[in-house]
């Protein structure tokens, strides 16, 4: 069926997805060539400022009654294509990923990073790749973005890591990944060459795919090559090894935002392998359900055995990896909704708590659960951050989680049956003992050993209750009043199940191919 698009004249008075991507590259760009750490510094929050406000007016703007492509932006010019859009599967990651670099540079203020330019300008970086991929709306240009993710990620690890072996990840981060992009790129190429014929030249226009995808060939060829190279990007067990030591070994600052370039993965199964080849994907929802199960079991029980709370909390993602992936390949609208709504919600809480680990790592100078304890009396400021971000992923009344996993379960009991929902709530109860363990470990038990207190000259707690109160009133106000949020995806996940209806007992598929 044609997607209603609607170009950005119509609904702006600029291209504001191209300038989302343009000021923070202009400030990348402005930091590296100069010399000056204070004018990188001020560079960078100005640069962040100014996107928060686009995406603020990205937000405005947006037509959430409509389905559809909306502040569509298209240049074809020597054989290369641009295309940039936002509907509701990727509107809420693009302000998620301003906010969440405006706050790593805040939390840079109180790190020994504050003068690196180097750091500034990849957390900059960062979210033009983010916000690039986010917005892609042809399958190449979308690749590309994927690419250059290593960039800063590799940068941020190797230059600014804690771990002593920081340089040594970067060989498995490579292996994963450049698996990721190969089988992500082969699988983009068999889409875009399996339709090239006499009325179809080559093209790797997501619109064009979608709409011929009834003359692919080579489908589950296709399907397997795009889910488990986005698997590894989620990650997903059992394609998730360079998680836990990236986490461990690399810098925390960066961390908050590289779990929205995790969330990549997420949306990356919704936009190309939903749309794309829809068929193959309900015959393989069995297999992927499955498979999550698994990475929510094997992501919770390892977590309940880390000491390290950075390997703690990517387990926990690789945990709640898996409820997402079950709600999407629910191919039902409440669970469409559901993992979109709580991918963010998890991209944001999940940022709390490592925003709270890395503050506390800056006075304690270790990530090891069992080498701290008493924390709450000095540090009431953080212990609130890691609860209210820990209940959030929790999904406790109160929270967007709950209203968001809510969506999820009830989408999951309607096409999978209770016993898939009951296994993903056993799921949570996990993550509630594994969270709630360590925030008792950490601020609540008799400490291991004594604290060295920060100076005032290093402890900066005015920079630390800012971070804190924007995480907890995202989290808590958007918890009590989460229409503002479902009104902006409701449109788009219904079209999704409008158009592709999969119910089991009528065995239909997403696209019935003999129709077209």
């Amino acid at each position: 069926m044609d997607i209603k698009i609607t170009y950005w004249p119509e609904q702006a008075v600029f291209p504001v997805l191209s300038l989302l991507m343009l000021v923070p590259l202009i400030t990348t760009l402005a930091i590296i060539y100069s010399r000056s750490s204070l004018f990188a510094l001020r560079a960078g929050f100005t640069g962040s400022l100014i996107t928060i406000l686009l995406s603020l007016y990205l937000l405005a703007v947006f037509d959430t009654n409509n389905p559809g492509i909306h502040l569509f932006e298209h240049i074809h010019f020597a054989g290369i294509s641009y295309s940039v859009g936002v509907d509701g599967a990727n509107i809420l990651f693009i302000p998620l990923t301003a906010v969440l670099t405006f706050l790593t540079l805040v939390y840079t203020l109180i790190t020994r990073h504050v003068t690196d330019r180097l750091f500034i300008g990849c957390l900059l970086g960062y979210e033009t790749i983010l916000i690039g991929a986010f917005s892609a709306l042809n399958l190449m240009q979308f690749w590309f973005w994927s690419l250059l993710e290593l960039v800063p990620v590799i940068l941020l690890t190797t230059h600014a890591g804690t771990g002593q072996k920081r340089r040594w990840i970067v060989a498995p981060l490579l292996q994963y990944w450049g698996s990721s992009l190969l089988m992500t790129l082969t699988g983009f190429m068999l889409l875009a060459f399996g339709l090239i014929d006499s009325e179809h030249p080559l093209t790797f226009d997501w619109f064009t795919l979608k709409q011929n995808n009834a003359y692919l060939h080579d489908e589950v060829l296709i399907f397997i090559l795009l889910f488990f190279g986005f698997a590894i990007r989620m990650p997903l067990f059992p394609f998730h090894g360079w998680l836990p030591q990236l986490a461990e070994h690399g810098t925390v600052a960066s961390a908050a935002i590289f779990l929205v370039g995790l969330k990549l993965g997420i949306y990356s199964v919704i936009r190309f392998i939903l749309p794309l080849v829809p068929g193959v994907a309900e015959q393989w929802a069995e297999f992927v359900v499955a498979l999550s199960l698994l990475s929510i079991f094997y992501g919770a029980l390892h977590a309940l055995l880390q000491i390290n709370i950075r390997k703690l909390l990517a387990f926990a993602v690789i945990s709640h990896t898996g409820m997402l992936v079950i709600g999407i390949f629910s191919f039902n609208e409440y669970g469409l909704e559901g993992s979109l709504l709580l991918s963010i919600v998890y991209g944001l809480a999940t940022a709390g708590l490592l925003f709270s680990v890395g503050l506390i790592y800056e006075r304690t100078r270790t990530s090891y659960i069992t080498r701290l304890g008493g924390l709450f009396d000095t540090n009431s400021t953080l212990a609130l951050l890691f609860l209210v971000s820990a209940l959030s992923t929790m999904v406790m009344p109160g929270t967007p989680g709950f209203d968001a996993a809510h969506i999820l379960v009830e989408g999951i009991i309607e096409e999978d049956g209770w016993l898939i929902a009951i296994a993903i709530l056993l799921g949570n109860v996990l993550a509630a003992a594994f969270l709630l363990r360590a925030f008792q470990q950490i601020f609540i038990a008799t400490p291991k050993r004594n604290h060295q207190p920060y100076s005032s000259s290093h402890h900066p707690v005015r920079t630390e209750r800012l971070i804190a109160i924007v995480i907890s009133i995202m989290l808590i106000g958007s918890g009590f009043y989460t229409t503002p949020w479902l009104n902006f995806i409701d449109q788009e996940m219904t079209a999704i199940h409008q158009h592709y209806p999969v119910h089991g007992d009528q065995q239909s598929n997403f696209m019935n191919k003999s129709s077209q």
